[in-house]
């Protein structure tokens, strides 16, 4: 079982910058965070949820969808049960809800792969 809880987001003017967090409980005594691949997807208003951005339990494979290619970065600190999404040169089609989720078996672009996911941080890019 494995809680998450996302934070950071809120409303932005074009070209701003957002860090959003994701901070992970993990109640089992088998597995730790480490264990987890994490990823963040993200909701636009009327759209399906899609995939942002992906990494593996250590940080060594990572993968982005070709819209935040370049823009936003992904990174985890396992001492802190945390994942981080970089958010930079935001755009008015980046408003969205952004949702973390974990997978107990890798990492990856498909929705299908991850069981736990959050609450969800909305973001807001005005233009």
């Amino acid at each position: 079982q494995v809680q998450l809880v996302e934070s950071g987001g809120g409303l932005v003017q074009a070209g701003d910058s957002l860090r959003l967090s994701c901070a992970a409980s993990v109640r089992t005594f088998t597995r730790t965070f480490s264990n987890y691949g994490m990823g963040w997807f993200r909701q636009g208003p009327g759209k399906e949820r899609e995939f942002v951005g992906s990494i593996n339990w250590s940080g060594g494979s990572i993968d982005y969808a070709d819209s935040v290619k370049g823009r936003f970065a992904i990174s985890r600190d396992n001492a802190k049960n945390t994942v981080y999404l970089q958010l930079h040169r935001l755009q008015p089609e980046d408003t969205a809800v952004y949702y973390c989720a974990a997978s107990d078996y890798g990492s990856g672009t498909s929705r299908g792969m991850y069981r736990y996911w959050g609450q969800g941080t909305p973001v807001t890019v005005s233009s």
